[in-house]
């Protein structure tokens, strides 16, 4: 592949004539994140390049799965081969699948066998709100941050919050069913949660006919999620808390005539922690969390192929408030990692020792967070990551900024240890190094009015990266990514309209070439009008092409590709609603994967009632 050079326009004319987006609507209000700074603040008050997927959008989206909601947003794209019970990844900020770290309520879930994550098996029906970091942050969140952190935060009802039910169910294309019950409450110091859904889908053909794995089918899935949460306050400032996510899916898939072909999924994760306010200025927040991926395989006569892991994390966290402007968090980490599965690994065990530090304050117009972090991981040994992030507020609307910070991936156990396959010696090399990387970016961002623009440009180099030779798996690559998002939003009245370009340069540094099934342009267009008891939207995609590799030739294109969807919401009583989503209404014909199919045009339509 030929180098390809970052085109320097940076508003598409038909796009930004009207304005120019923020992913979160001006008329929201300011959420309280956890995720940038790992203490609670206000949206508006992070630093860094950081948005909140709200839980009107996770409700809303009908059949969409979890990572098509999230690659809405701005910097963020995805792939998937053939329907959302089959492998799916997501790119941040072009960053690779595996680079990015994901939390359920703050525990890990990547996979220690092979760095992913199992996306089909997250529902986002039991889902509260999902928050986004982009850049690298292992410096407050040790391995797998290189290109950003995302957290799935499931529901907490707020402090004597009444009994509040739910239920809705829908039904779309594909003959796909979906449906969820949950309840929710807060008294007397105890708070709780409990949220379920279920989906059945009959789907569609997930390969292409040209496609070596290619089975003339429908590909549909059954998924079922359960989220809950229990908190008790028994004293002010000292409280328990108990959280858990569970998800499910058993889906089909394609393996040519090695008929049928089954793949079942499950993630869990649990949480348990102790937060207690020591004196005036000292909080301490202890944390266990649970995290297991269980997966088996069935196609055609093979022996089952099953995978799994568990991560167990141990955290104390102690927040000091040294005055109103500055604080200071130390963290003391501890991570077992234990692989599990048909595959015997020459190890099955890693475990991490962590220490950390971030400091954030505010000197007048002035704002700065440093972070600094310590992971000593057995068969390595330590690994030091820092990032610093700097913010001026030039006028009460206008905010400047900079930031730089490190990042890094263990290897996984699959590059690490995996055995020979089939009579073949083993791929894998115990002597690899982890990725690392190291990014920096600049940002400008307007606020008032019901105005919101923003431009953000990085660079992310992220080094020793493990690619397969002719004799193992080796550091010898290494990649450059860079990028500008532009986004912006303006609301007038009823009406709300927001938009982001992304402009992406992903390439490998020893070839030149573009990193495959990354787009150089991304442009997002939403534009929303409430009219009575009716709210009416539309959303526009455009991805521009990409490059896929496969076995039989090499290097193939894949074409770029424009995508209109429609959105009715209809408030039908004091506790009654419905919702329509019609997706690629013009029923493109597009890929993400070279090989396999997309849904085409789809409908769904949901009935919600709470109470």
């Amino acid at each position: 592949m030929n180098t390809i050079r970052l085109q320097r326009r940076l508003l598409a004319p038909a796009l930004f004539i009207p304005f120019i987006a923020l992913a979160q609507t001006p008329s929201s209000l300011d959420p309280i994140v956890v995720t940038a700074s790992r203490v609670a603040q206000l949206e508006s008050e992070t630093l860094g390049d950081v948005s909140v997927v709200p839980n009107e959008k996770l409700r809303e989206a009908g059949q969409q799965s979890l990572a098509e909601i999230l690659a809405q947003e701005p910097g963020i794209a995805f792939y998937n081969s053939g329907g959302p019970q089959n492998t799916t990844g997501l790119f941040l900020r072009g960053n690779d699948a595996s680079h990015t770290l994901v939390l359920i309520d703050g525990v890990r879930i990547n996979s220690s066998n092979y760095g992913g994550v199992n996306w089909n098996a997250i529902d986002p029906a039991t889902i509260e709100r999902v928050e986004i970091l982009r850049g690298a942050a292992s410096s407050l969140y040790g391995s797998d941050a290189i290109g950003g952190v995302v957290n799935i935060i499931t529901r907490k009802p707020a402090e004597d919050e009444p009994l509040k039910a739910y239920a809705n169910a829908g039904y779309g294309s594909h003959n796909t069913f979906k449906s969820g019950a949950g309840f929710s409450g807060a008294a007397d110091g105890w708070n709780y949660n409990l949220s379920t859904a279920v989906a059945r889908s009959s789907g569609f053909d997930a390969t292409q006919d040209y496609a070596s794995d290619a089975y003339p089918d429908k590909d549909g899935y059954r998924q079922n999620s359960v989220a809950g949460a229990l908190g008790y306050r028994w004293r002010q400032g000292q409280r328990f808390d108990f959280s858990l996510y569970n998800g499910y899916i058993n889906g089909d898939f394609d393996a040519g005539q090695s008929h049928p072909a089954i793949s079942q999924t499950r993630q869990q994760a649990y949480t348990l922690s102790s937060t207690n306010q020591l004196t005036d200025f000292w909080e301490s927040v202890l944390r266990f969390g649970y995290a297991k991926e269980d997966g088996i395989s069935y196609s055609g006569n093979f022996a089952p192929y099953e995978f799994g892991s568990l991560t167990r994390t141990y955290t104390w966290q102690n927040n000091l408030a040294l005055d109103p402007d500055h604080s200071v968090s130390m963290l003391l980490e501890r991570i077992e990692e234990r692989p599990s599965g048909s595959m015997t690994f020459l190890s099955n065990r890693r475990n991490t020792q962590a220490t950390g530090l971030v400091y954030r304050g505010r000197f007048g117009k002035h704002r700065i967070q440093a972070s600094v972090r310590n992971d000593h991981i057995s068969d390595y040994g330590s690994h030091a990551t820092g990032g610093f992030a700097y913010e001026l507020a030039l006028t009460k609307a206008w905010q400047v900024g900079l930031a730089a910070n490190t990042g890094f991936q263990a290897p996984s156990f699959n590059d690490l240890y995996a055995p020979g396959w089939g009579g073949f010696p083993p791929q894998s090399n115990p002597n690899l190094k982890p990725e690392k990387s190291r990014n920096i970016e600049a940002h400008i961002q307007y606020r008032q009015n019901g105005i919101e623009l923003g431009l953000v440009a990085y660079q992310n180099k992220v080094d020793n990266l493990i690619v397969s030779t002719p004799r193992r798996l080796e550091n010898v690559d290494s990649a450059t990514l860079r990028g500008i998002t532009a986004t912006a939003a303006y609301q007038w009245d009823h009406t709300r309209m927001s938009a982001a370009a992304d402009f992406l340069n992903p390439y490998d540094d020893s070839t030149g070439e573009r990193l495959i099934r990354r787009a150089r342009q991304t442009y997002r267009l939403n534009a929303e009008h409430r009219i009575e008891q009716w709210t009416l939207g539309v959303e526009f995609l455009y991805v521009g092409q990409r490059y896929d590799e496969t076995f039989s030739q090499g290097r193939v294109h894949l074409g770029g590709y424009s995508l209109w969807n429609l959105t009715a919401n209809a408030t039908l009583t004091k506790n009654l609603s419905a919702q329509v989503r019609w997706n690629n209404i013009t029923n493109k014909d597009y890929t993400d994967v070279y090989g396999y199919a997309n849904p085409g045009s789809t409908v769904f339509v949901n009935l919600a009632w709470k109470m």
